[in-house]
């Protein structure tokens, strides 16, 4: 656009740009279409992508933000269509939070549900793949809880705001140790069971005369290792 052609006051320039009133249709609908990839894009990404927000309230402020830089910056582009694309938003998000208040399926689909990737002080392999979580990711949830190892935990959920939410056990049994092996001074520190080994990829427990030079029951992993009491 050209400097000689923006002046004050330009009223249709100002609310619609260079558009047209039919356009606002067209913005309704990019928005629409925007919204619903977003938002499946974010779903596919994982729950650790969007931390305490839920889903749909991340994809709302994304959109958000790029609704809101068009008519911000660019002279062509007029305020009412980013107000049309805003009230939008706003109308997708309120609407989406009431119908997930009244069918539980809306909410699973639009704000995920919760995983339970460790029960009874042994990892749920499957549950951790699916929800792309690492090992490195759950056992530093743990330790930020003053958890040394597996066995003090009897239940680990990821919630479907991507938070942890753990439940300890009351009597804590051996399990596999989750310090990084880095930290050998405070390994060493620790007490071990010297008639079980856990598995290092699962953190099951067994016998020591039961495992020794067989694979794991639970995940097939050959690897064992004292477990921590």
């Amino acid at each position: 656009m050209k400097k000689e052609e923006i002046y004050f006051p330009d009223w249709q320039r100002l609310f619609i740009g260079n558009t047209s009133w039919e356009f606002m249709a067209e913005v309704l609908l990019r928005s629409i279409i925007i919204f619903v990839i977003l938002l499946i894009v974010l779903r596919l990404m994982g729950k650790r992508m969007n931390g305490q927000l839920t889903i749909s309230e991340l994809a709302v402020m994304v959109t958000l933000g790029g609704i809101a830089s068009a008519p911000m910056q660019l002279p062509d582009r007029g305020i009412l269509m980013g107000v049309v694309a805003l009230v939008c938003a706003l109308v997708f998000q309120r609407g989406i939070t009431l119908f997930a208040f009244r069918n539980h399926k809306v909410e699973l689909l639009t704000q995920g549900d919760m995983s339970m990737v460790l029960k009874e002080g042994v990892l749920r392999i499957e549950e951790m793949e699916n929800s792309r979580l690492s090992k490195d990711q759950v056992f530093a949830a743990l330790r930020t809880h003053n958890i040394s190892h597996l066995g003090q935990v009897k239940r680990l959920y990821m919630e479907a705001c991507g938070l942890f939410s753990i439940v300890k056990a009351q009597d804590p049994k051996p399990g596999l140790p989750i310090i990084p092996v880095r930290d050998q001074a405070l390994l060493k520190s620790l007490s071990y069971d010297q008639e079980q080994l856990a598995c290092t990829r699962c953190g099951l427990v067994a016998p020591t005369s039961q495992v020794k030079d067989k694979p794991c029951t639970n995940c097939s992993c050959n690897e064992w290792i004292p477990a921590a009491i």
